[in-house]
């Protein structure tokens, strides 16, 4: 269970209602802040069992590695079934699930790689979904994200003022202490990229 049921339920219902116009919503800062064109760099290489946390529409589905086995999870039905119709139409097998970072669907040790895009500054309890991920992985097994993050100095001060209005309207919160996250829950960073700036970052830990 979710550490908040019910502001994992609410976020849930949120992304269920963005969900038909959220490519078109999100396309103009994907571009600004770096994530179309770094996307397919997280898949780079990856082979095994591979989980894509918040798939989304399925954005990522045309870097999928031809090689591994996908599994693609998200807390949206709404989201899933635009991922699922793009899967389609890419001729791109894979496995998709409901689910919740929080409480992931899998034994532990189980999973080579697991990927992310924009997905931690939505968890309600980003330390618990980081331990989770670090449970299923099996040893060796690493984590590849791309993420925006509170960025240093005057910014993050202005990030922290604006966060409370703009994950209200649109659910993503932008002052998240990613890596300071994933290091409470024991994980160890080994790559810190910048993609933008010092707040959009590619981070690979294990």
């Amino acid at each position: 269970m979710a550490t908040y049921p019910s502001l994992t339920r609410k976020l849930s219902l949120k992304w269920d209602r963005h969900a038909p116009a959220y490519d078109r919503m999100s396309e103009p800062m994907e571009h600004m802040l770096g994530f179309a064109q770094a996307r397919a760099r997280l898949f780079a290489g990856l082979s095994g069992t591979v989980l894509e946390l918040g798939v989304g529409t399925g954005r990522n589905l045309p870097y999928y590695p031809q090689d591994a086995r996908m599994i693609a999870l998200d807390l949206s039905r709404g989201m899933l079934e635009r991922a699922v119709h793009r899967a389609r139409v890419l001729s791109r097998p894979v496995a998709f699930l409901v689910g919740d970072v929080e409480d992931l669907p899998f034994a532990d040790a189980s999973l080579d790689t697991v990927v992310g895009s924009g997905v931690f500054c939505c968890v309600p309890d980003a330390a618990r979904g980081f331990r989770e991920i670090k449970r299923v992985l099996k040893p060796g097994g690493k984590i590849v994200l791309l993420e925006h993050v509170r960025p240093h100095g005057m910014l993050g001060l202005l990030f922290d003022l604006l966060d409370p209005l703009v994950s209200r309207l649109m659910g993503p919160h932008i002052n998240r202490r990613t890596l300071e996250s994933m290091r409470a829950a024991g994980l160890v960073i080994e790559r810190e990229e910048n993609m933008h700036s010092n707040w959009v970052k590619l981070v690979v830990a294990r």
